[in-house]
């Protein structure tokens, strides 16, 4: 056996060095958190070349002693932990004394404290953890260390350094975590001499995000608050419509401090399930505190990680705390226009809150495009006097001409008799009173939705309504059809606010709710002749087993003649859609979940059979229909968005209107 030999102090304090410093980033990080745990209320970091020439953090925390300075650069050497009891509670960033002790032992650091009452100061450097100077210097009140040369006496690990763009964004990607952690510290980030944020430190979390991601992404924001086993959750989650590509804005914070849990990405994407888009992933910046016992944040040596106790308590706690915070916002998406930009004034360029539509004569844009040299699509709308103009961005604005001439322009309202093709109408001669009246009509009629994709029938389906529904139906605003749009969007006035309804999406999601709610036998139909169909076992079997749930979906089977099963029922909404495929779909599913059958696992089967059996576009519905669908939307505060995650429903204000046509 070779012989056993003691490292050196040298080699050994390497070796930890590396355990705890991998990159600047990890030197930043380290100095940060120790800054925010000296009381500091203004913290300042500054890195050049990527950090690996020249790092510096200052803050006006608490300071240091003179005779204390060179017992923090020694391994183990802390001032938040005297006994083992101490662990248990620890309400500290840092608190095992190794970050000096790493840093020093693969850079040069210099470090200038005093403390409030001190008339000196502290002026200290030490290099590759050997002592340089140690003297009385002058300095302002707080501390700031200066890191040159970080691993330059280990240059097998200096190799491995990436790009300096590289390692300043990593820098800034954790200097970016912490001040969303401590929106109560301004802390201000430099770049190569750049500021690149400065966060405000007034204690709003959201003054914190909007100073490191911006306006647009903070508009998108939905406050979370909820508390449950005392585990509290806080702070903002993003709207569906507006998730993101990738997780790189899920930010999770226990008890101040930045961690990656994939449970509570978990948690967090559950809460969205059947409300956002596939391949998209949602963003937020989550507070979550609890008591330090209950967790373990040591299991990792940048305390990057964390265990929790119970598990089980803290994805619940994410889970319900974003869906209430849901409900509570009622995730109604308010369509935005902007003013339009006169292109022959020299103005600072603003960015593009939403894309304005226009409509421009095709004698105006080839005159422009000589004008101002500007290639601008254009597409004919057949029968109509009017030219689309796809609008060319040009520095976040769309290019417009500053004043249009007026136009004439025709718009098709929607009438009660559904034989009469629509007519032209002159928007400078509409009469009034015409349009009125046939908007009269949508508001009398049916109030039930029939659930064969609004298929008419001669006599009205009459559903048995509850106590509680009758009461949610009384509190409805009053609401007027319009009209319709392209064959696809209904056009609803209330309460001041003009609403465009998607009815593909918002007739998927009703259905959709329906077959998740098991509440379908009402609308379950009996087939003359049944659908016969082969299956293995291990399908029959799980058939079998879910009867209850099945009939509650509004299906029914015969299993008289295995291997042959027969459907002799099936909801009135699939009746014209693929119901071989869709039951095929429905055991393969209960098969794959035999174990634990709940209706959720068969999301992605209800998401097609609920898209199959939805109203199309360009089908053609009465106003009696439109009206109790837009009923319908507003009575379910679920129905906010289709089961793909698309928005059903965009509001337009008056006072918006009012803006565009200048009356305000």
């Amino acid at each position: 056996m070779p012989q056993i030999n003691v490292l050196s102090k040298e080699i050994s304090e390497l070796i930890a060095a590396g355990e705890v410093i991998e990159r600047p980033s990890s030197v930043i990080k380290e100095l940060v958190e120790n800054s925010i745990d000296s009381g500091a209320r203004h913290i300042t970091v500054e890195v050049k070349n990527g950090g690996t020439m020249y790092m510096r953090v200052t803050d006006d925390g608490c300071g240091m002693a003179f005779d204390d300075v060179p017992k923090a650069f020694l391994r183990h050497a802390t001032s938040k932990i005297s006994e083992k009891d101490d662990l248990d509670n620890i309400f500290t960033l840092g608190f095992r004394g190794e970050a000096l002790a790493s840093v020093c032992a693969v850079s040069k650091v210099e470090l200038m404290t005093k403390q409030k009452d001190d008339v000196y100061g502290t002026r200290y450097v030490i290099e590759g953890s050997v002592e340089i100077a140690h003297e009385e210097s002058g300095c302002p009140d707080g501390t700031t260390i200066i890191i040159r040369d970080i691993f330059y006496n280990v240059p097998a690990r200096a190799k491995f350094m990436k790009k300096d763009v590289t390692e300043a964004n990593a820098v800034s990607s954790i200097v970016q975590k912490i001040a969303l952690s401590h929106p109560d510290i301004s802390i201000k980030m430099i770049r190569d001499n750049r500021v690149e944020f400065n966060s405000s430190g007034d204690g709003e979390l959201y003054s914190s995000i909007y100073a490191i991601y911006g306006k647009d992404f903070v508009r998108d924001l939905v406050p979370v608050e909820y508390e449950e086993n005392g585990i509290k959750i806080s702070g903002y989650t993003i709207k569906p419509l507006y998730a993101k590509f990738n997780r790189s804005f899920q930010n999770f914070f226990v008890n101040g401090r930045y961690v990656k849990s994939k449970l509570c990405s978990a948690a967090l994407e559950n809460s969205y399930e059947n409300m956002i888009m596939t391949g998209k992933f949602p963003a937020c910046v989550l507070m979550i505190d609890m008591h330090p016992s209950q967790m373990d944040v040591n299991i990792h040596p940048t305390k990057a990680e964390v265990r929790f106790i119970d598990e089980k308590q803290v994805t619940n706690a994410i889970f319900f705390a974003v869906k209430n915070a849901f409900l509570k916002s009622g995730l109604v998406y308010e369509f935005e226009t902007k003013q339009q930009r006169d292109w022959y004034k020299q103005e600072e360029s603003e960015p593009v809150i939403q894309q304005e539509i226009m409509f421009t004569p095709i004698e105006d844009i080839a005159k422009k495009e000589a004008e101002l040299n500007i290639s601008a699509p254009v597409e004919k709308v057949e029968n109509s006097p009017v030219t689309v103009e796809k609008p060319t961005v040009s520095n976040g604005w769309a290019a417009f001409d500053s004043e249009p001439e007026q136009v004439k322009e025709y718009v098709t309202f929607c009438s009660g008799d559904e034989e009469d093709s629509p007519k032209p109408v002159d928007t400078k001669n509409i009469d009034l009173e015409a349009v009125k009246s046939a908007c009269q009509a949508a508001e009398e009629g049916f109030r039930y939705l029939n659930a064969k994709a609004f298929e008419k029938r001669e006599e009205p389906v009459v559903e048995t309504v509850q106590p509680a529904a009758e009461q949610v139906k009384a509190e409805l605003p009053e609401i007027k059809v319009i009209g319709e749009a392209f064959g696809l969007y209904v056009i609803v006035e209330t309460e001041g606010k003009l609403v465009m309804i998607d009815k593909h999406a918002a007739h998927e999601r009703i259905i959709f709710e329906r077959l998740k709610s098991r509440n379908c036998r009402q609308y379950s139909q009996q087939l003359l002749v049944g659908i016969k169909l082969l299956l293995t076992g291990e399908e029959i079997d799980a058939l079998e087993n879910n009867t209850q749930l099945l009939e509650d979906m509004g299906f029914a089977f015969d299993f008289s003649e295995k291997p042959y099963i027969t459907a002799t029922a099936l909801p009135t909404f699939l009746m014209e859609c693929d119901a071989e495929g869709i039951i095929c779909e429905v055991a393969e599913n209960l098969r794959s979940h035999k174990l634990n059958p709940q209706s959720s696992y068969l999301d992605d089967v209800l998401h097609n059979m609920a898209c199959k059996a939805a109203i199309k576009a360009n089908d053609k519905n009465s106003p009696q229909e439109m009206k109790a669908l837009a009923e319908q939307v507003f009575a379910d505060e679920k129905i906010r968005h289709c089961p793909h995650g698309r928005p059903v429903m965009f509001t337009m204000t008056k006072a918006n209107i009012d803006h565009q046509f200048k009356r305000t």
